[in-house]
């Protein structure tokens, strides 16, 4: 059993396991309980869902913040309160993703499972190559900060503008090398169809598939946010790892709440913004200002909470008598 305390990228193993399991058990339950039948889930189902998966990552936190300590804990948190504020503005592109392509809202939760699933994989590696330039050159870090900075200041002035999915040139490739079936055959993401020349079976895939592949690519597009932002905080693997994956396991439940309600957090972009700023330049203000000083976690994730409530608050305030804020075009009017 001594292998189960072995260092593993600075955490013992068991610790990682335990992870595993977690994350194991709650996909296995989410799909092979909770919804074994392809259907719609109301927005009331949705926001008891996303509690129950806050409440299980908050409570790994505190388990964090018994087994290795307060510190690690309290970035465990701050990290997590970022990607979990940062997905937010996952659920307006993966709304218009499955608009685009025409899936029912009862084949999206599914859809959404296995794009979650190879998240999973996909942020693992992105967090590996990460932690493996910071542990060769510490500066690389102070790379990560500037391109936070630099993207807060972006999303400040940045317009409003909905992404072309037509033109993305995945679907143009997909469209051009594999067949595509012009409609969705269940919760199937190949089917077999016969051939428009031959009459032969062929495999082909249905627009199920191609919104997944999307969704995940959009996933990677974010991730170089919310990856460098993580690491601003805490250059701990373990600590990057599992506040990223806790925050996306909830994401499939919290988006249909949100896509139903997302022209109610448009200026949560402004807080999103201004915690890009403050994370990106915290490193700085530690290095240069304090002499190497650690800026106070407690302080950091102070800051960070504040910032996202008041986002979230003066939204919900603004768009108090229904009117909508953002200009963005409603659902029913996006056509491919």
């Amino acid at each position: 059993m001594e292998f189960l305390f072995a260092d593993w990228l600075g955490t013992p193993l068991w610790l990682w396991l335990s992870f595993a399991g977690i994350v194991l058990s709650l996909t296995a339950f989410d799909l092979g309980v909770l919804h074994k039948e392809d259907r719609e889930m109301g927005i009331g189902e949705s926001l008891k869902l996303t509690a129950f998966y806050i409440s299980i990552a908050l409570a790994f936190g505190a388990w964090i913040w018994i087994a290795r300590g307060a510190d690690l804990g309290m970035k465990y948190y701050t990290g997590f309160a970022i990607e979990k504020a940062l997905s937010i503005d996952n659920v307006f592109v993966i709304s218009l993703i499955f608009t685009f392509f025409k899936i029912p809202a009862r084949y999206q939760y599914r859809a959404l499972l296995w794009g979650i699933l190879a998240v999973i994989v996909l942020r693992g590696g992105m967090i590996a190559a990460g932690a493996a330039l910071v542990e060769q050159a510490y500066w690389v870090l102070y790379i990560f900060a500037a391109f936070l900075v630099f993207t807060g200041i972006r999303m400040f002035f940045a317009g409003d503008h909905d992404p072309d999915i037509a033109k993305n040139p995945v679907v143009r490739w997909i469209s051009n090398h594999i067949p595509v079936t012009k409609e969705l055959h269940g919760q199937h993401f190949f089917v077999k169809v016969p051939d428009e020349k031959s009459g032969k079976l062929v495999s082909a895939a249905t627009p199920l598939f191609v919104a997944l592949v999307v969704i995940n690519l959009a996933d990677l597009v974010f991730a170089v946010d919310s990856v460098p932002a993580i690491f601003a905080i805490t250059t701990d693997t373990f600590i990057v790892y599992t506040s990223n994956i806790m925050a996306i396991l909830g994401l499939r439940a919290l988006y249909f709440a949100l896509s139903a309600m997302i022209h109610r957090f448009y200026y949560l972009k402004y807080a999103l913004a201004s915690v890009l700023v403050f994370i990106g330049s915290k490193i700085f203000i530690a290095d240069f200002v304090l002499d190497g000083e650690k800026f106070p976690p407690a302080l950091s994730l102070g800051v960070t909470f504040a910032l996202i409530a008041g986002g979230v608050g003066f939204s919900l305030w603004k768009t108090r008598h229904g009117e909508d804020a953002a200009p963005h075009l409603p659902h029913d009017e996006i056509r491919p």
